[in-house]
């Protein structure tokens, strides 16, 4: 397979998924803790962004189920996760408590590089350094881990 076909679905998927962030203003932190704010100054203007995509990952899932494999791809690679542990409700509260108080959660933060990359680069660097310190220690994840289990 040439480079560039392997590489345009990916890039054309990127972009229309960052178009639509900044389309939807998922990228204005603002908009984002105002959705958030239940009992404040609450902006549910962003109930219609996750409406619209829960809308398209529904049409989503029934195609996906009547394909045999991917367009561009040899196999699907579906979420085959039925448990829940101590780690993955972890992460998941540090990733809400994170994505309220920038307002910004990692797709936005990357398309906002390219609106106003000086206001949005703290964050995209601090999402990096703890991607990698979560790959560099890996057996520190898991001494954890057996600890709250």
């Amino acid at each position: 397979m040439s480079a560039a076909k392997r590489f345009l679905p990916p890039l054309l998927s990127g972009a229309l998924f960052g178009g639509g962030l900044s389309i939807g203003g998922m990228t204005d932190p603002a908009r984002v803790r105002g959705f958030l704010d239940l009992f404040g100054a609450w902006d549910p203007t962003m109930a219609f962004v996750m409406g619209g995509a829960v809308i398209v990952m529904a049409i989503a899932w029934r195609l996906q189920a009547r394909m045999a494999r991917p367009l561009f791809g040899e196999r699907f690679a579906l979420p085959d996760r039925t448990d829940l542990d101590g780690q993955l409700i972890a992460g998941s509260a540090l990733f809400g408590i994170g994505w309220g108080i920038a307002g910004l959660c990692p797709g936005p933060a990357v398309a906002s590089l390219a609106l106003a990359p000086t206001a949005v680069l703290p964050f995209v660097a601090a999402m990096l350094i703890g991607m990698i310190a979560h790959h560099l220690f890996p057996e520190r994840r898991r001494a954890l881990a057996s600890q709250g289990s």
